[in-house]
């Protein structure tokens, strides 16, 4: 058990999205239990070379049942919470199904994050279960990292020994306004932000995804992971709602999902700009397989304007959207609005949704599918008010029709692939190695990523700037996550500086943009 960081919810918020039906008295496992129930020989299929799947909603909602009934034989109930770090592979629908069933809260770990951001979380969620893999890449369980979770399982390993025999029926009660999961985002701050979400706020959710997207029948195919909170919602419960195939991908294989567009008709609905563009750039991309992308919604990074012009001239429908795992849906574009709206906005707000800009331009929102809090009660006095509304960070403009352009961001945050990479932490671990004197981490424009990783670095005197083999030596000893290692390192004699030493961070990333800037 744990108590977040609540935010002030006024009365009359609660009432209007109660009344408008945005808010239900349905929970997760309510929700998912209907679904499942309901399209039992809908396809589940895990594309993997290390551990495929292919069944149906039924086998592993079975699977599902029997770890919930063992996990409750363990002592866990409601409110309890279950983290998990796996791949995109079957056993982890199972765990999330699972607590959800419990009414447990859920707590999903991207699974490349390294030992630093992985002890946090532990140490901050305090699960009483933690399910992960034995090994995955460069991921390998580490039994001191989880050491004081009480019932631990490995996939690989004993994870089948948690479950019952016989599956549970039925799901247990729980609070539906309570929370039902954290989701771990890095920010500004040095270690992830535990974002808390009720079953209401992600019921919500679930529905306007639902509603603001064309459906496939083959169902899409999911590659980003289901760690992440926008992964774990696309990839382990809209389509289970929507009655659609699932179909996950433990690493991108750009070759395998053409093929199996050609082969099953699956289709790819978008994301971050990455996986499209490397999609497109592809030698087997051919334009039979345009039929099966002919919607494609944006979002997770910044998205160059290169890309939607592209996409555009291929005859794709591009949408952008623009949230955060806060908020995750603030606005959007419909297929069907005006393509100046759809390619230069990120939309605007969505149904139940409201959206204003302070004075200084900050963008506010509050709406049904906003979080509880985060964790942390100093997080959330910060970032959200006694009206309900929350303070994102970002700078933008709302035109005449009400449609969002996000201009800046407030925080100091690196999106690379739909990724938060905190710049602050990224320097302190630069700062370690003996060769640096000050270290600046900016965002510079990236075709694939969006955003990638750059760092400023001043070197001590009698030193040379380190390598990138030294510093990705450095890095990976101390057990960062890879998409924060920095992936260009220049040297100054200096920073510009405000009167008081203060480095100006934003003439930094100025000079940055500009020297990634197409002559």
């Amino acid at each position: 058990m744990f108590s977040p960081g609540r935010r002030v919810i006024p009365a009359e918020l609660t009432a209007r999205y109660e009344a408008e039906g945005w808010w239900t008295a349905d929970t997760l496992g309510d929700l998912l239990a209907t679904s499942l129930t309901a399209n039992p020989d809908v396809g589940f299929n895990v594309y993997s070379n290390v551990r495929p799947f292919a069944g149906t909603f039924g086998e592993v909602e079975n699977t599902a049942r029997r770890l919930a009934a063992g996990l409750r034989l363990r002592g866990v109930g409601p409110g309890d919470v279950v983290a998990f770090q796996l791949p995109n592979w079957m056993e982890a629908a199972a765990t999330f199904w699972a607590a959800t069933l419990l009414g447990a809260v859920v707590v999903p770990i991207v699974h490349f994050y390294g030992r630093k951001e992985l002890g946090h979380i532990l140490t901050t969620a305090r699960p009483k279960v933690f399910v992960t893999a034995q090994e995955f890449g460069r991921m390998s369980y580490e039994p001191e990292v989880s050491a004081d979770v009480p019932i631990v399982g490995v996939v690989g390993k004993n994870f089948d020994d948690l479950l019952d025999a016989q599956p549970m029926a039925g799901t247990m009660a729980a609070d539906p306004a309570g929370p039902a999961l954290i989701a771990f985002t890095s920010g500004t701050t040095r270690n992830p932000k535990g974002v808390v979400h009720s079953h209401q706020t992600l019921g919500c959710e679930i529905r306007q995804l639902s509603a603001n997207h064309l459906a496939n029948p083959s169902g899409t195919v999911m590659a980003l992971p289901v760690g992440h909170f926008i992964g774990m919602l696309g990839g382990l419960l809209c389509p289970v709602l929507e009655g659609l195939p699932i179909h996950l991908c433990d690493a991108w294989d750009p070759a395998m999902v053409l093929a199996l567009m050609k082969r099953e008709g699956v289709g790819f609905g978008g994301g971050p700009t990455y996986f499209i563009t490397s999609l497109l750039d592809h030698p087997e991309f051919t334009d039979d397989h345009l039929q099966y992308m002919p919607y494609l919604g944006l979002g997770g990074s910044v998205i160059p304007a290169a890309v939607t012009r592209r996409l555009t001239d291929l005859g794709l429908v591009v949408t952008r959207s623009y949230g955060s795992t806060e908020h995750p849906s603030i606005t959007g574009s419909r297929p069907d609005a005006a393509l100046d709206k759809r390619l230069l906005t990120d939309g605007n707000p969505r149904p139940g949704v409201e959206v204003r800009l302070a004075p200084d331009g900050e963008i506010l929102s509050r709406g049904p599918d906003l979080c509880l809090g985060y964790l942390d009660p100093e997080l959330s006095a910060s970032a959200f008010d006694a009206e309900g509304w929350y303070h994102t960070g970002d700078i933008g403009v709302v035109d005449a029709d009400g449609y969002v352009t996000i201009t800046d961001r407030k925080s100091d945050v690196i999106i690379r692939g739909g990724e938060n990479i905190s710049a602050l932490e990224v320097e302190e671990v630069l700062l370690a190695m003996p060769q640096v004197a000050e270290a600046v981490v900016v965002a510079a424009p990236d075709e694939r990523f969006g955003e990638r990783v750059v760092a400023m670095l001043r070197v001590r005197a009698g030193q040379e700037l380190p390598t990138r083999e030294q510093v990705r030596t450095h890095f990976d000893t101390a057990g960062v996550a890879r998409q924060k290692w920095p992936e260009e390192l220049h040297q100054v004699d200096d920073f510009p500086r405000t009167a008081s030493g203060k480095v100006q961070k934003y003439l930094v990333r100025q000079q940055v943009a500009r020297s990634h800037t197409p002559a």
